[in-house]
């Protein structure tokens, strides 16, 4: 059976209440829910924090015993297993609702598919697909690390309009306008960790914090630094929370590094540098759904080549830098146009006098 226009509405109010958590859910997926009954809107509810009660059960709370006989309007399959809390299916089979419409199954292997299950063996009516698409786009790296072993990473890049990303001494500060830095904050803030290179510090010394918008919490910093040059004094290591991955195994260095906040991931390739695959699936065991990166076209390159990068987010800044400014990006040089970087543009807005542009790869 079709799903209703009622149907669509319910859905999109329970994702746009998933939303809420756009920047706090990590490393659990961003929820919403509505329980309906006879046309009113009972009851809402959506998931704020790991280790917080999940959308299903705010809603059921909110809702109380009007919730029997309801249907429930869910982003993402409730879970069927016991985690920090215990399982959405259950509470909803105990409230005795009739009807469970969820946006998409749940990709985490623990679920896929049982939360559904145990609802239809017990009687309720389930459907899963509707606004599947929008749902999958708000929990982009949450599905990323449950379906693939890592993080959802987008290469965030301050350029001119002739794609120059600094001056040739490596001067960037500022090249766009504060619109367009604002809403890079707001990327921060949603992200599960903030990664970048040896060679931004040297040139920046960034603390890579978000500050220009509302953040309950900050994102994990992880500076990629082949061999360990990290400055114990570097701005970056205020506040703890940060990961330096490195291809260098110095006890030394990582003991003064673990006393300055941070800790240290060796992780080398035969190369000598960063294992970049290798870190992807290291953040993604440490439960980070998406990855921002902020760093320079060597980096940028690497991540890459490694096969790593799924998105880019460029802001273009209306001036012109010249031929000697350090570019995006360096890549193998092709002899057929067939043999591109093929990206699949999907937005474009502008930010005070600037212009964003989000682009995947390979339509990812």
């Amino acid at each position: 059976m079709p799903f209703s226009a009622d149907d669509h509405r319910h859905m999109a109010r329970a994702l746009q209440l998933a939303a809420r958590g756009l920047a706090t859910t990590t490393p659990n997926p961003r929820v919403g829910c509505v329980i309906v009954r006879d046309g009113v809107v009972l009851a809402e509810g959506w998931h704020r924090k790991a280790g917080e009660p999940h959308a299903e059960a705010l809603a059921l709370q909110a809702a109380g015993a009007d919730a029997r006989g309801a249907t429930v309007y869910a982003s993402l399959e409730p879970c069927s297993h016991h985690g920090r809390t215990p399982p959405c299916a259950d509470a909803l089979i105990a409230a005795g609702v009739a009807r469970v419409v969820a946006a998409m199954e749940d990709p985490n292997p623990r679920v896929a598919g049982e939360g559904i299950r145990r609802l239809a063996a017990a009687g309720i009516v389930t459907e899963t697909g509707l606004l599947e698409s929008e749902a999958r786009e708000l929990n982009v790296g949450f599905v990323s690390r449950m379906t693939r072993g890592r993080p959802w990473m987008r290469v965030k890049i301050a350029a001119s309009l002739d794609g120059k990303t600094s001056l040739a001494n490596g001067v960037s500060q500022w090249i766009t306008g504060a619109a367009a830095r604002r809403d890079g904050h707001r990327w921060r803030a949603r992200s599960c960790a903030v990664l970048t290179g040896i060679g931004t510090l040297k040139d920046d010394d960034p603390r890579l914090t978000v500050r220009d918008v509302p953040a309950e919490r900050q994102p994990l910093r992880v500076v990629v630094d082949s061999r360990l040059r990290i400055g114990l004094d570097a701005r970056i290591l205020e506040g703890g929370g940060v990961v330096v991955a490195t291809a260098t195994d110095d006890p030394a260095k990582a003991r003064a590094l673990a006393a300055a906040g941070a800790e240290v991931w060796v992780l080398p390739d035969v190369n000598g540098k960063v294992e970049l695959a290798a870190l992807a699936r290291e953040l993604a065991q440490r439960g980070i759904n998406e990855v921002l990166v902020e760093a320079g076209i060597n980096l940028h390159s690497a991540l890459v080549a490694a096969g790593v990068v799924d998105e880019f987010v460029i802001y273009l800044a209306p001036h012109l830098l010249g031929d000697a400014g350090r570019g995006m990006i360096r890549l193998p040089g092709i002899e057929r146009l067939e043999e591109r970087l093929q990206l699949e543009v999907r937005d474009l807005r502008a930010f005070g006098s600037d212009l964003r542009l989000i682009a995947r790869v390979g339509g990812r």
